[in-house]
């Protein structure tokens, strides 16, 4: 993707929502036609939640344009402070937010399919096709893009000690393909392909620390792998201090990566032995950030009132809501 494509607002949005007439207006990552279902919902007495989940200012920075970041911060400060309710993934981006003295900020964590990214899903025949000389296989997967800091992988690959693996497409892809040579770039990968692939990892490395939750971090934990993150972001949300012989966190340096991956690549069998135990002790922090539970949470009523789950056995793919007080119909929402 080399274009970002925006989405205007117009009059037309007004006309929609009253003519919806939601309980809740949901607004993911409002910029400019989330700033017009904003304005609109207001107008017609409707609570909103905005939810911040890209890291803009950040990525303003990456991209060499510091005044950039400032302005995006200001907007959002103006856009956010107007919503009933601002999500956040992680406690790390709660962080930044109130910094910026963006009100009402609340935790909205994200979670991640336990049935499909499992160790189980480990394919030897991918990773002797993948590394032919048993060397260690480090891994990473995400967009090819400058915020995300792929770059910082360059001397881990030159160091010939691991076989790196980069999973993902992106504007920077042809730009990191020369800066290694001896990377393994696969492109863009879904589905069970991609928890294969995770599985077949032997440690995973997040160079980037814009990240407002990095849910690969997650889908890594998941697989059961030792994850070599910053300690910034959404990232350090997942890499336990206390377990240093699963979850490795390391300053995003070039220094860092290399070092810490050195660490554990000598001892990759060892790892892989390992690896049942970081799975469950994702699992068990997943039980805390359910579907049901982070959906009961986006779903409370900003402004004194309450929407919650519907009791009861409810259709795949269909949400049912209920008010607790006001009008007693079901709730609808509408994103803008």
């Amino acid at each position: 993707m080399t274009t970002l494509p925006l989405g205007v607002p117009t009059p037309r949005i007004l006309r929609v929502l009253r003519g919806f007439d939601p309980d809740v207006v949901h607004l993911a990552s409002p910029a400019l036609l989330g700033y017009g279902g904003l304005r609109a919902a207001r107008r017609l007495g409707v609570p909103t939640v905005a939810v911040y989940q890209t890291d803009v200012p950040g990525f303003a920075s990456s991209y060499g344009i510091p005044l950039a970041s400032r302005a995006a911060w200001a907007w959002f400060r103006h856009l956010h402070s107007l919503a009933d309710r601002t999500l956040a993934p992680s406690t790390a981006t709660m962080e930044d937010l109130a910094v910026q003295d963006i009100p009402r900020v609340h935790r909205w964590a994200r979670g991640v399919d336990l049935l499909r990214f499992v160790p189980s899903a480990r394919d030897e025949a991918l990773r002797r096709h993948w590394s032919p000389d048993g060397r260690p296989i480090v891994g990473f997967v995400g967009r090819l893009a400058p915020e995300k800091h792929v770059e910082r992988l360059a001397s881990l690959s030159a160091s010939g000690a691991v076989r790196l693996v980069i999973v993902g497409a992106g504007v920077d892809r042809r730009k990191l393909e020369s800066a290694m040579p001896t990377a393994l770039f696969t492109g863009a990968l879904h589905g069970d392909e991609l928890a294969r692939a995770y599985a077949s990892m032997d440690v995973f490395v997040h160079p980037g620390e814009h990240e407002t939750f990095c849910q690969v971090v997650q889908e890594a934990l998941a697989s059961g792998l030792p994850v070599i993150a910053p300690d910034a972001g959404g990232p350090a949300t997942w890499l336990s201090p206390t377990a240093p012989d699963y979850c490795c966190r390391s300053p995003s340096s070039r220094p860092g990566c290399r070092l810490r991956s050195r660490t554990w690549c000598p001892n990759a069998t060892a790892t892989h032995r390992r690896r049942g135990a970081v799975c469950w002790a994702a699992a068990g922090r997943q039980s805390a950030t359910s579907c049901w539970a982070t959906t009961r949470r986006c779903c409370r009523r900003p402004r004194g009132r309450a929407i919650r789950c519907g009791e009861g056995a409810v259709p795949k793919a269909r949400f049912r809501f209920r008010m607790v007080a006001g009008r007693r119909r079901p709730a609808r929402l509408i994103r803008a």
